[in-house]
């Protein structure tokens, strides 16, 4: 039976795309590199989880990615985040001549990030903006900015420093606030139009979040999360409707059926087997809940 997924290291997405820096002292922790379109790449087009942060800033050409299920077009001036646990791939790249697709992309271990000395939650996972909004397009004063830094982050890569990730480490972490002032920009525009959200409520919802991607395979039940974060479940109930504008239960839904999804689309993992990964009672339950949310069964996900 195959697995749907493959989870990369930064060794392997540094080896998909064409290379990289090959330089021992950035250990394992953190790659950047400026990528001309090259075959290679054609490797990401399985779907991978990718266990850290990655930071993609598009400078000419075009692609395709799906994050999480949902395609996106990235162009020139486009930044994207992901955040660890998505599921991404590679749809198509729009290259004619090849040469034309040119990105800078920064990864990070969750292990590299304390270096930094960085509040990550507060970077990146700031609510549902982020999470469902992976892909901003910047303004011609912010696309200048963030392309001197980056300049500035690969002459040091290519410098003969001796401590080339101590210098990374400092100036990453100014491009991270960098990058945090521009989220913040489309974040309020969001919130303009969106649910009005404490910070306490934020700080809760995002702790929710965090334990339905690590967990949604497993508990589906409120009662779980609440105890898990010594709430009562109505309580957490409304908290996370004020943060997000979504109920509870529908964020842990979304995350089983993003599961489900996966599995049907990119394996061939047989139903039975996929209602005891989700932890369903039974091939009833999982049918019921799938065609609920999708309008379809399984079998015709599948078959589509």
């Amino acid at each position: 039976m195959s697995e749907p997924l493959q989870n990369i290291s930064i060794n392997q997405l540094r080896h998909h795309l064409h290379g990289g820096s090959n330089d021992a002292s950035l250990g394992n922790d953190f790659f950047l590199k400026e990528i001309r379109y090259d075959n290679s790449m054609q490797q990401l087009r399985h779907p991978f989880r990718f266990d850290g942060y990655i930071g993609l800033f598009c400078l000419s050409g075009s692609f395709t990615v799906e994050i999480n299920m949902k395609r996106y077009k990235i162009r020139p001036n486009n930044f994207m985040v992901c955040v660890p646990g998505y599921i991404m791939h590679i749809c198509d790249i729009d290259t004619t001549p090849s040469e034309d697709l040119h990105f800078i992309i920064v990864a990070m271990s969750k292990d590299y990030m304390p270096a930094i000395r960085l509040d990550v939650n507060r970077l990146f996972n700031e609510g549902m903006t982020v999470l469902e909004t992976p892909v901003v397009s910047l303004n011609e004063k912010e696309y200048a900015l963030c392309k001197k830094y980056m300049d500035l982050a690969l002459d040091v890569l290519s410098s003969t420093l001796s401590d080339k990730k101590g210098v990374l480490s400092h100036l990453i972490a100014s491009v991270m606030h960098l990058f945090s002032q521009i989220w913040d920009r489309h974040i309020e525009s969001a919130r303009s139009t969106g649910t009005a959200a404490t910070p306490r409520n934020k700080m809760i919802f995002e702790q929710f979040l965090k334990l339905v991607a690590e967990y949604h395979t497993t508990y589906r039940n409120m009662a779980f999360y609440a105890e898990r974060m010594c709430l009562t479940p109505k309580y957490l109930s409304k908290l996370i409707k004020q943060a997000s504008g979504r109920s509870a239960p529908e964020w842990i839904d979304s995350f089983v059926i993003l599961e489900a999804k996966n599995l049907l689309k990119y394996s061939d993992t047989t139903i039975k087997e996929i209602v005891y990964r989700l932890h369903f009672p039974n091939q009833s339950v999982f049918y019921k809940f799938f065609k609920a949310h999708t309008g379809m069964t399984p079998s015709e996900y599948r078959n589509s």
